[in-house]
């Protein structure tokens, strides 16, 4: 059992019981509001317990991870953040920013917008808690040391079951089906295209089933998300640079695939990859050459690729955003990860899972669901998959330790509005009938302009795809079938043209 913790923030420190940790060991937090006064206060306070940074804006918060050479451990984030500070579009943003930086990242939303539909959304897009401004220094103290005990079960908790397993939990259909690819193409020394929502576990996929479980399970194992690092950083960071390659490039430096080695290089969000570099990625595949940035010296690469996306690859190709002989390249096999929503009894044989792991770990008995809030689980569409999921587990956790969960208490916890949404009107497919619409229109409207026409049904699509996603570019760009780049051109065209988009 771990050692317990002793609080106090108006100590000089909150230590364990059974070590002092130094400076250098102190768990890094990053705090994200617009307020300094906030700002400083928490830093103040917090930082006698935590290697402390700040931010004010989700721009410069991504900038400082971008800098850092790991992701902070924790995240003290703030919903209304400019240029919206009124709104929670930026803070609903800088959580999916945050966790396609770096997936362990544990967040916190402290926000003035608590309103309860915000807080089920930040949680349904990763945060693991929400907290309602004014907070208590010393709670924000106990919540964000159990929030950082969590993190230390999920990195270190490794049931020998599910490392026979792949670390892959369910019996349902489709998760036989995962099993089943990854047995099939584990070993092979070509690519792999994993394809699935955010959330569902792709990165596992990779670096558990795809890596470890390998023959190249002992050799180096590294990962590159291309949607959480600056396309300007990515070619050298990939192939490395020689010196004065670039301004700041003061020495020689490998780059990923020569690190890789001959083990295996995973490229998450492989869709974001800038489409001038999917050539050079494609010479690597090909025959493994590749040259460092300033260099003109060939060199071999024989690490095994893997990729993920949650991106429609064969469309992106279609529409000329992605190459079509990368795509072949990379998806000489291909596994689909499903969506939770699809997995059936699985979704209660993960909520068992990982209820038992953390009453575990904190010395309790674990939470129950009442038969009507079991019922509601099964239902729910879980938009978050299973991160969403883990997180409402530690929530039922420490909330309700060795206790029925209501159908109340666990509707506090879901974010239950996109299935409350109406279907989308989408036009009939029957070129017939759409003609037909449209002669009603024009007789009935005499004089029509189609530009117009157009144009306002598009700003009308965007604007409410951006409502739905409460303000974030590249889920809206999914949901409108569309590239992120596109979607930025478009809003800035309508701009342009009337001068009030938004």
């Amino acid at each position: 059992m771990p050692f317990p913790l002793l609080y106090d923030c108006s100590a000089p420190s909150i230590i364990p019981a059974r070590m002092n940790p130094g400076p250098d060991t102190r768990p890094s937090l990053l705090i994200v509001d617009d307020d300094p006064l906030i700002t400083d206060t928490l830093s103040y306070i917090l930082g006698r317990q935590f290697d402390a940074a700040t931010a004010a804006s989700r721009a410069e918060c991504v900038a400082l991870v971008r800098a850092r050479p790991a992701p902070p451990q924790l995240a003290l984030v703030d919903l209304g953040l400019p240029p919206l500070p009124h709104e929670p579009d930026e803070g609903f943003a800088l959580i999916s920013d945050l966790l396609a930086h770096g997936p362990g990242i544990k967040i916190v939303v402290l926000s003035g917008q608590n309103d309860e539909a915000n807080a089920r959304h930040a949680r349904a897009l990763g945060a693991v808690e929400f907290v309602a401004k004014p907070a208590d220094p010393e709670q924000l103290c106990r919540l964000l040391h159990r929030v950082l005990t969590y993190r230390a079960v999920e990195l270190s908790a490794r049931p020998r079951e599910l490392e026979d397993r792949c670390e892959l939990l369910g019996e349902s259909v489709p998760m036989q089906k995962l099993r089943a690819q990854i047995r099939q193409y584990a070993d092979s020394p070509f690519p792999v295209l994993i394809e699935g929502e955010s959330g569902s576990g792709k990165e596992i996929v990779a670096s558990c089933c795809l890596h470890k479980l390998t023959q190249r399970g002992n050799k180096p194992y590294l990962a590159l998300n291309c949607a959480a690092i600056s396309p300007t950083l990515v070619e050298p960071t990939l192939f490395g640079y020689a010196k004065g390659a670039f301004t700041g490039a003061t020495g020689n430096k490998s780059g990923y695939f020569e690190d890789a080695a001959d083990g295996t290089l995973f490229l998450d969000e492989i869709g974001e990859l800038p489409l001038d570099l999917q050539p050079k990625l494609l010479r690597v595949l090909e025959n493994g050459e590749f040259q460092r940035v300033g260099e003109t010296q060939k060199r071999v690469s024989r690490a095994r690729v893997i990729a993920a996306t949650n991106r429609d690859l064969r469309k992106e190709v279609r529409e000329g955003r992605f190459r079509a002989d990368l795509y072949h390249r990379l998806s000489v096999f291909t596994i689909t990860v499903p969506p939770l929503r699809e997995m059936g009894e699985d979704k209660v044989l993960l909520l068992r899972h990982f209820t038992m792991l953390y009453a575990l770990q904190a010395g309790q008995r674990p939470c129950e669901l009442s038969p009507e809030a079991m019922t509601l689980w099964r239902n729910y569409h879980f938009p978050g998959n299973v991160r969403e999921l883990r997180n409402i587990a530690i929530r039922l956790t420490a909330k309700f330790p060795g206790q029925a969960v209501t159908m109340a208490d666990l509707e506090a916890e879901l974010d239950t509005r996109a299935e409350s949404m109406p279907t989308a009107w989408l036009p009939p497919q029957d070129t017939n009938e759409l003609t037909r619409i449209a002669l009603r229109h024009l007789q009935q409207r005499g004089r029509f302009n189609l530009d117009d026409t157009l144009r306002r049904w598009e700003q009308g699509y965007i604007q409410a795809a951006l409502k739905i996603t409460h303000g974030n570019v590249s889920q809206a760009a999914k949901l409108l079938g569309i590239n992120r780049t596109t979607l930025y051109n478009r809003m800035e065209a309508i701009e342009r043209e009337q001068g009030n988009f938004g």
